[in-house]
């Protein structure tokens, strides 16, 4: 498809879907140093897939927290929620994630955003190390 103009309209550009297919996969398989290289040269640290998830999610969701702590580091949204509402950090509690929920917590994580939120999936899973981690319970 192209613009006005004859360029090529950058969301349907095949280049550039594949290479942020390919920072996608980096980050969902925990390749930290390939997906440091992405972001030096540029690549949003925030940047989301069609379905909302950031590259700190797909990192969260699938347990590689050097490349979460890298994320992090670089300026992640650690509150970001994708389009079906859901945090990383929901996503990690959910996952039974340790060291990411505690990275993610450390960088200042809402533990209260998303649906459900971080404190309702510690809920329901009875995963009372996380609630700790979150700190001092409401009522």
């Amino acid at each position: 498809m192209s613009t006005e103009d004859g360029s090529t309209d950058p969301i349907n550009d095949p280049d550039i879907i594949n290479l942020a297919t390919k920072v996608f996969d980096f980050a969902r398989n925990g390749d930290t140093e390939s997906l440091g290289a992405y972001l030096a040269a540029g690549v949003p640290v925030n940047l989301t897939n069609d379905s909302g998830d950031t590259l700190v999610m797909l990192a969260s969701y699938h347990g590689h927290a050097d490349t979460v702590a890298h994320l992090c580091r670089h300026g992640a949204d650690v509150d970001r929620l994708n389009d079906r509402g859901q945090s990383p950090l929901a996503g990690a509690v959910f996952k039974g994630e340790d060291e990411v929920v505690a990275i993610l917590a450390e960088h200042g994580a809402d533990p209260e955003a998303g649906t459900p939120s971080a404190k309702e999936a510690a809920h329901m899973f009875d995963k009372g190390e996380y609630l700790q981690l979150f700190g001092p319970q409401d009522s």
